[in-house]
């Protein structure tokens, strides 16, 4: 099942975010508030799919905040919205427009 950004932006604005450890303890890392995490969803654009993730479907979401972009990856089930990681997509991997990683 492939996830709809607009689905996703409804579950954000109904405080519907499910929050990892892992995923607070990686935004502590990067500096990314979590204000900055729900604009990407609400902002954002799916760019990855992920349907096959367990235990549920995922995808990769880019936003440009503040003129900066950021990746978010979240998890849904239709009722929540799981964090999993965000992290600011760097030069060397990502072509200009964030969306498209580069070649090996």
């Amino acid at each position: 099942m492939e996830l709809e950004i607009e689905k996703l932006r409804k579950l954000c604005q109904d405080d519907k975010i499910k929050w990892s450890r892992h995923a607070l303890k990686r935004l502590r890392e990067r500096k990314i508030s979590i204000a900055d995490f729900e604009n990407c969803i609400l902002h954002g654009e799916i760019i990855k799919q992920y349907p096959d993730d367990r235990p549920t479907p995922s995808c990769l979401i880019l936003a440009w905040i503040n003129n900066t972009p950021l990746h978010i990856v979240v998890g849904s089930d239709g009722n929540y919205i799981y964090s999993i990681t965000a992290y600011y997509p760097s030069k060397e991997e990502w072509l200009p427009d964030m969306k498209t990683r580069k070649e090996h």
